[in-house]
């Protein structure tokens, strides 16, 4: 069994074999167990070696051993050894592919044509060749009757389905993707883990100008109706971002904060709204309507 399959076949075989098991057996997550861990790479170029220094040390005792044999014996080996598996379906094939006339036959194809002694034989096509071409004319009429006769979609039409796919992708992508918010797309976050969030970013950062319950000190009263710069998740998330009134001491964020945090702390800034602060700071700037709201949600003072 050995005499008939090459150890360039055998090493391979048996060391992919392992490789497999290796994979199976040990759990690597997402990534391949040799990449994982080192260890196992380790592992694996040893067993390589190990496959390859028992075919080098099995190949040297037979020569030791056919050094000892006698002529007859040698003979019987050698014969043995010669009877290794040869590859002649490939061989038949690749002739059957070529469509040639073996050297024996030649002599049924040579033509008249004499050119100081080369003569031309009339081989035929390659089959492999014939039935390409014979295939590419068969596709090329499909092809015109499906897109030229029939009018079949286009490559414009297929770059508007894509086009659509991916803003289809895009939007699914935005709404994990909270970092990709901005003063066009950000909206108000009602979530619990959102608002507590922005709890936390308003107690780090904002209570030392605007108290801890919103009421104003250094900074305006966040609780009434009243805005400097505009109410709305849309206006405070620009006022976090970019900052407020030049000197007046609200800086831009944008620097310090992450866009998910601005749209937290922001959400969380207009929960404010409607509370009641130990020590409310009189109201500055105007009361501040939302076009959009309905009419029953505006503020008696702004009518």
């Amino acid at each position: 069994m050995r005499n008939l399959v090459p150890s360039w076949i055998r090493v391979p075989v048996v060391f992919f074999i392992i490789f497999g098991a290796v994979e199976f057996f040990i759990d690597s997550g997402e990534k391949p167990a040799f990449i994982e861990y080192p260890a196992v790479m380790l592992f694996l170029l040893l067993v390589l070696l190990i496959l390859i220094a028992i075919e080098a040390i099995v190949s040297a005792l037979e020569n030791v051993m056919l050094h000892k044999l006698d002529e007859e014996a040698k003979a019987r080996f050698l014969a043995e050894k010669e009877k290794t598996f040869k590859f002649t379906w490939l061989e038949e094939t690749y002739n059957k592919l070529l469509g040639s006339k073996p050297i024996e036959e030649e002599g049924e194809i040579i033509l008249d044509h004499n050119y100081d002694g080369i003569k031309e034989l009339d081989n035929n096509l390659p089959p492999w060749w014939v039935y390409s071409f014979y295939i590419s004319i068969i596709f090329a009429a499909v092809y015109l009757l499906r897109f030229h006769v029939f009018d079949g979609y286009s490559q414009i039409d297929e770059l508007e389905t894509e086009l659509a796919d991916a803003r289809i992708a895009l939007e699914e992508y935005k709404k994990t993707a909270k970092d990709l918010v901005d003063i066009n797309t950000v909206t108000v976050l009602t979530d619990a883990a959102d608002i507590k969030a922005g709890q936390s970013v308003f107690e780090t950062n904002c209570v030392a100008c605007h108290m801890a319950d919103g009421g104003g000190g250094i900074g305006p009263n966040l609780t009434d109706d009243h805005w400097i710069l505009g109410g709305g998740i849309k206006n405070v998330f620009k006022t976090v971002s970019e900052g407020g009134r030049s000197g007046k001491g609200m800086i831009a964020w944008k620097a310090q904060l992450k866009p998910a945090q601005m749209a937290q702390v922001s959400s969380y800034v207009l929960t404010l709204q409607g509370t009641t602060p130990a020590n409310p700071k009189a109201p500055e700037g105007d009361i501040w309507v939302d076009d959009s709201a309905p009419a029953e949600d505006i503020p008696t003072e702004a009518l």
